[in-house]
């Protein structure tokens, strides 16, 4: 089968492809040839007409909750591959706060035949303790050789500094990342940012040194161990400073920002709308500002979702009670391109970076390439479109977010991997 993609602009940051007007022939789904087609190429081939579209390499988000197995009610492994194909990715990393946890090759089994015949590519988060109970390390060396890509004990963090350098030093043999959610425990138990807000509105505060004790405790037991570790959602303007420092020290640090943290303050908990309570929770604009210049000057590799799901249900208690998090697929990559890009905060280039190529290169996942004879793994994107999120037409299962009928500049209008396109809410088969 052929399929032309007819005038789009290639933009491959890695591999320096800046090409403006041009055509891509794809042929069962691999590319075939880059530049001006004669009709002979294109002869008997599906034509896209993309003109002005920027085909890009596809996108990856490295820190998703599909749910499954346990929570199927929230999200499944093939809904929330569907909101992650709407949403413009190619690619996911699913973390393991499921019900049992990802501790075994058994549960790393059951997600991958799930995925197997999806258009998202999902790589698996294994936990990092059994049952992420912060006790016992898991078993590290099967749950590899089932194919995890990282590990945590996500939703929380790892409970000791003992634990912690005992996850270092076996996942360095492995050269993968341990994934932090960094709160402790004993300062985390509120419901917002603690400020003049959290006191304004009667709410249980989380302090930000919650969040920036122990980024500096596990940068520093990295450094001891020469482990790899990777802060999640990071939130504080301190923890982003330690994390600079620590990257100027030449330390194995990498750190990603979800789109809710350089867009959303504190302020939005004035609501009570249970659908603002995440964690860690919505900080101050000052953390906000810090947030830009990490992701400018690099202190910040990538941005994730941190795709949450909840049942309607959930979120319709008390603002206190109500779970934490919010879904984020199918909005991060507009709220990326109207908050950063068009904002001037990134360049296109280096957001592209931050949502295709750095999140594969911190799990050790090949970068798409646009060369003849590699298959195509393509985010299509209009970054002038302007847009309303509408939750009713989610792919996800679940509808928390507080992103409903914000309107956007820019978006993701099309996806191509695995010889298949996903395109004007259809599935085609190239």
């Amino acid at each position: 089968m052929k399929a032309v993609l007819k005038n789009i602009n290639l933009f491959h940051p890695e591999q320096k492809l800046y090409e403006k007007g041009i055509d891509i022939l794809l042929v069962d789904g691999v590319i075939s040839k880059i530049g001006n087609l004669t009709k002979e190429n294109s002869a008997g081939a599906e034509v896209f007409n993309l003109s002005g579209k920027y085909v890009v390499p596809g996108l990856f988000d490295m820190h998703v909750h599909l749910r499954e197995p346990g929570r199927e009610d929230e999200e499944t492994v093939i809904t929330g591959c569907n909101a992650a194909a709407n949403g413009g990715y190619t690619g996911i990393a699913c973390m393991p706060n499921t019900e049992p946890a990802i501790d075994s090759a058994e549960v790393v089994e059951l997600i991958h035949k799930q995925a197997s015949s999806q258009l998202v590519d999902v790589y698996i988060v294994g936990a990092a303790t059994l049952g992420r109970k912060g006790e016992v390390i898991s078993p590290m060396a099967e749950l590899k050789e089932a194919g995890v890509v990282g590990f945590s004990d996500d939703g929380i963090a790892i409970k000791t500094a003992g634990i912690l350098k005992r996850t270092l030093e076996y996942s360095k043999m492995f050269n993968i990342p341990i994934i932090e959610h960094c709160e402790d425990e004993s300062l985390a138990g509120g419901a917002m940012n603690e400020g003049v807000n959290s006191t304004m509105l009667g709410l249980p505060p989380i302090p930000s040194i919650a969040e920036d004790l122990i980024v500096i405790r596990d940068i520093l037991v990295s450094e001891y161990t020469g482990g790899r570790i990777h802060i999640a959602h990071i939130s504080t303007k301190k923890s982003i400073e330690f994390v600079r420092e620590a990257k100027k020290k030449g330390l194995k640090v990498s750190a990603e920002v979800a789109p809710h943290h350089f867009t959303l303050t504190d302020d939005a908990v004035k609501t009570y709308d249970t659908n603002t309570k995440m964690s860690p929770p919505l900080r101050t604009q000052d953390d906000i500002d810090e947030v830009y210049r990490g992701l400018q000057d690099g202190t910040i590799d990538c941005i994730a979702s941190d795709h949450a799901p909840h049942s309607l249900e959930e979120k319709e208690a008390e603002f206190e009670h109500a779970p934490n998090g919010i879904t984020g697929l199918e909005t991060q990559v507009g709220l990326a391109l109207t908050e950063l890009l068009h904002k001037k905060i990134l360049s296109l280039e280096k957001l592209i970076e931050k949502m295709a190529i750095n999140p594969r290169k911190i799990l050790n996942i090949p970068v798409p390439k646009f060369d003849a004879g590699q298959p195509a793994n393509f985010t299509i994107l209009d970054i002038d479109e302007i847009w309303t999120v509408d939750l009713t037409k989610s792919k996800s299962k679940s509808k928390n977010s507080p992103f409903d009928k914000r309107l956007l500049t820019g978006k993701a209008v099309a996806v191509i991997n695995k010889g298949t396109m996903f395109y004007q809410d259809k599935y085609i088969k190239l």
